[in-house]
């Protein structure tokens, strides 16, 4: 028969398995509304400027000042900030040969810092709980989880790899900010 807590572990696995998952497709989502909310608005901006040089007379001065008209009342006025849907640089790429370690956020370059000296040093793969250690945090479960969603990111997006449960490392292919990619 198997244990209480035995049980209760392998829920909480599930569990945090899940919640793992929807932060992924939560940040995914994230990106693309990003993406569409700047489309959108550069294609608001070009009917603008398409409506000003057909509405134009040929005595009138285009610049910078003839693009200062008001909305149409029955407008909907749209948010010309496409940055603040999505902070910079909090969506981590794919990684693929030649990208820039400059890609990723500070707090996954330090991570990726992290497993590149260990990867040199020829140690095993590092933990959650060993990698908050080594910046430093205290090892209390937010702050592992917070490090263990980033890496988890970081494996989906193919800068890391997870050969065992809870072990991350440098995936094929990755080397140093030095070493070629």
């Amino acid at each position: 028969m198997p244990s209480v807590v035995g049980l209760l572990e392998q829920r909480e696995l599930a569990a945090r398995r899940r919640v793992d998952e929807l932060r992924e497709e939560a940040d995914r989502i994230h990106a693309e509304l990003a993406v569409a909310e700047q489309e959108w608005n550069e294609w608001v901006i070009a009917r603008s400027r398409v409506g000003e040089v057909l509405t134009s007379t040929s005595d009138a001065v285009v610049g910078p000042d003839a693009s200062m008209d008001l909305p149409d009342p029955g407008e909907q006025q749209v948010r010309l900030e496409p940055a603040e849907a999505a902070k910079p640089k909090s969506v981590v790429p794919m990684w693929r040969a030649g990208l820039a370690w400059s890609a990723p956020s500070v707090d996954y370059q330090r991570i990726l810092q992290a497993l590149t000296d260990r990867n040199q040093l020829g140690q095993d793969p590092l933990t959650c709980q060993e990698m908050a250690s080594c910046f430093g945090l205290e090892a209390v479960p937010a702050k592992v989880e917070a490090l263990r969603s980033k890496a988890k990111r970081l494996v989906a997006r193919g800068w890391l790899a997870e050969p065992a449960p809870g072990r991350f490392t440098l995936a094929k292919g990755v080397a140093g900010p030095g070493g070629g990619s």
